[in-house]
């Protein structure tokens, strides 16, 4: 399975992400919509989206999206939330809720910061996809896909753009 992993893109959409998503068999997103255009734009193409809404969103995010994930997909167990701090750092509040779980896979977004590291003393990985959109201090627009093969995680490519 083909994944787009997606955050903080706030409110922005263009060409260039959209032929990622043409890629993906599921668009995840950590995050910060700020509004549904892009949701509405992926729906348009027939791509799954599972996401999360952000604290910038509002009503109309928080009606399609939860606070947190936690899922599985093809054995692969995944969590994900839009404020969920950093390797080694996390909210004690996801703690408690991604320790009952045990996702292989723990997401977040908000720091506008790309990072993909094992985390070894929680045995997972984690991704922030750091930031789509024009909104933030952040020089370069990233997103990250990758597939789920048996279970794991493999072939994970990092997608930048230049900010405008």
């Amino acid at each position: 399975m083909k994944i787009l992993l997606l955050s903080d893109n706030h409110g922005f959409v263009d060409e260039g992400l959209l032929k990622h998503v043409d890629w993906a068999d599921e668009v995840w997103h950590a995050g910060d919509w700020l509004n549904l255009e892009l949701h509405q734009k992926i729906t348009e193409k027939g791509v799954v989206i599972r996401g999360v809404f952000g604290n910038v969103d509002g009503v109309d995010v928080r009606q399609f999206y939860p606070e947190y994930l936690s899922f599985e997909v093809d054995g692969l167990r995944v969590f994900i939330t839009h404020i969920g701090g950093k390797p080694y750092k996390y909210p004690e509040k996801w703690m408690t809720m991604a320790m009952a779980y045990i996702p292989h896979l723990y997401i977040c977004g908000h720091s506008h910061l790309l990072r993909v590291e094992r985390d070894q003393k929680k045995n997972w990985l984690f991704i922030n996809p750091g930031a789509v959109g024009l909104h933030g201090f952040h020089k370069v627009r990233t997103a990250i896909r990758f597939e789920i093969l048996q279970g794991a995680v493999k072939n994970i490519e990092v997608i930048e753009w230049k900010r405008k």
